[in-house]
């Protein structure tokens, strides 16, 4: 048998819109003639039926085989190739819905992959952080009259002074204040917010090294600024987000987790199988964010909840079954922290061999993060490892896995998707600084938590989709209850949000 066999016969089951078992394959490219077996398979398919059973295939051979006869030999004719049948296209090839093909337009911003530069050393760190820092700077500067640390230093005391700077350092006062260091390139600088200020809570709103605006008076001796206001980047709350020009919709998700025992193949099929339907079909793309598979090694004993042992035949059956979406959807994917890619962010998109896997579609693969432009609506697509960290740092009722939304509007305040370094999420040194939220997004997309929330945050609509996967062992361990099969459904023109639940 020709080893191009099976993989062809995958793809031509994929032209007409079906996806096939992989015993199913085999059976087909291991018949007398495997084009002739796949044409009848096909025709003889159970109506609306989107994957090929090992059953199915089996009836068709034996019918084959007690018919004793081949129909190209019977025939005396020669059965033509699948690729040129005349026969009846299956619906589900193109959607079994008409979507507008010809105005789907997708833009991406913000993709490392191809542009990584960094090597580690301690030079690289300092470029990124520099470049951060002017980034940031540049978004409160327009807001204050700040002044260089070591200009403030040289002011007389008593002086009114502003400082925009990364915070080096938090800690409490024995009195029940805090002193916040500041520090920018020129230097560091202390400043002391008191308790009874106004604003005195959004101290626990504070992550180090990231950028912020204060202005205040010095103490006498010019030691130490007084706080009097405090500012974040943060979005605009006048900012009036960009819509569509007609009714389309976009289907949020992110961790599927192929691979995984607790999969939920039956609800990613339903899923699948409702976007064939007349009611999904102003859905004209799927966006993906992080964690396509479970993935080896990422958690202590993960080999004992996998299903698939191996991290290319994970991304082989995630292909197989990305094949059920319809073949007119635009798809776009970056991975996460459990993917075939380095775990420093920014993560560049797959490489060329796990592309070839998941070249369903034509899928478009962006690293992350990555601002992704559907309709003329920004997606910033971000997978949310460091949503651990805001959740950790912060009171729960400003970030928490119950509400991780509420996490997202902080890096959203903050404009950046990770501004606390060295804790559990890594960073890679590059050139420039690319989690750096620099455009405010009409969408933010993340995942990672495995828990669904969503709401606005200044009119951009923050959303963390949920996941594909049952509670595994090690959830249980540290008490994660994920929400699993759900599908957000956001109409483009308008940023309505309707959840659907599949499992």
């Amino acid at each position: 048998m020709p080893l191009e066999t099976p993989a062809r016969i995958v793809k031509e089951l994929t032209s007409r819109g079906y996806n096939a078992d992989r015993e199913a394959v085999t059976l087909l490219a291991s018949a007398p003639n495997p084009d002739s077996a796949l044409i009848r398979a096909v025709e003889s398919a159970p109506e609306n039926a989107l994957k090929l059973s090992v059953d199915h295939v089996r009836e068709v051979l034996d019918t084959e085989s007690s018919d004793g006869q081949n129909p190209s030999v019977s025939t005396g004719n020669e059965t033509p190739k699948p690729s040129t049948m005349e026969t009846a296209v299956p619906v589900e090839t193109e959607g079994s819905v008409s979507r507008n093909e010809a105005l789907q337009s997708v833009g991406i911003e913000g993709d490392v992959t191809g542009q990584s530069t960094g090597t580690g050393e301690y030079d690289d760190f300092v470029t990124v952080f520099r470049d951060r820092f002017q980034q940031l700077s540049g978004q409160l500067r327009g807001r204050v009259n700040a002044r260089p640390t070591n200009a403030v230093a040289s002011m007389p005391g008593g002086s009114d002074a502003a400082i925009v700077g990364m915070i080096s350092d938090i800690r409490s006062t024995a009195s029940g204040h805090w002193l916040v260091e500041l520090e920018d390139t020129n230097g560091t600088f202390p400043c002391l917010i008191m308790k009874d200020k106004e604003f005195a809570g959004l101290v626990d709103e504070l992550l180090l090294d990231e950028t912020v605006a204060v202005e205040g008076t010095l103490s006498s001796d010019a030691g130490i600024l007084f706080v009097d206001s405090l500012q974040f980047p943060d979005v605009p709350r006048t900012y009036k987000p960009s819509t569509a020009d007609r009714h389309v919709q976009a289907a949020l998700i992110s961790d599927v987790h192929v691979g995984s025992q607790e999969f939920m193949a039956d609800a990613w099929s339903r899923f699948t199988s409702w976007l064939h339907t007349e009611e999904a079909e102003h859905v004209e793309y799927l966006l993906i964010a992080g964690d396509m598979v479970e993935g080896v090694g990422i958690y202590p004993n993960q080999d004992e909840e996998l299903d698939i042992i191996d991290i290319f035949e994970q991304y082989e059956k995630f292909s197989e079954y990305l094949k059920e979406v319809p073949g007119d959807m635009e798809i776009v994917m970056i991975p996460g922290n459990h993917d075939a890619v380095r775990l420093a962010e920014p993560q560049p998109g797959f490489d060329e061999e796990l592309r070839d896997i998941m070249d369903v579609h034509d899928a478009r693969i962006t690293g992350n993060p990555s601002t992704v432009t559907i309709e003329g609506v920004s997606v910033l697509m971000y997978h949310g490892v460091s949503l651990d960290e805001v959740i950790a740092e912060m009171p729960e009722e400003k970030a928490s896995y119950e509400e991780p939304h509420k996490a997202m509007y902080q890096l959203l305040k903050k404009r950046h998707v990770a501004p606390q370094y060295g804790g559990h999420t890594r960073v890679a040194p590059e050139e420039k600084d690319y989690l750096v939220i620099d455009e405010v997004p009409d969408i933010f997309h993340t995942g990672h938590v495995h828990k669904l929330g969503f709401g606005k945050y200044h009119n951009v609509l923050a959303m963390n989709s949920g996941c594909w996967q049952a509670q595994t062992d090690f959830q249980k361990s540290v008490n994660i209850n994920p929400d699993s099969g759900f599908a957000p459904i956001v109409d483009l023109d308008t940023l309505d949000v309707t959840v659907r639940k599949f499992a």
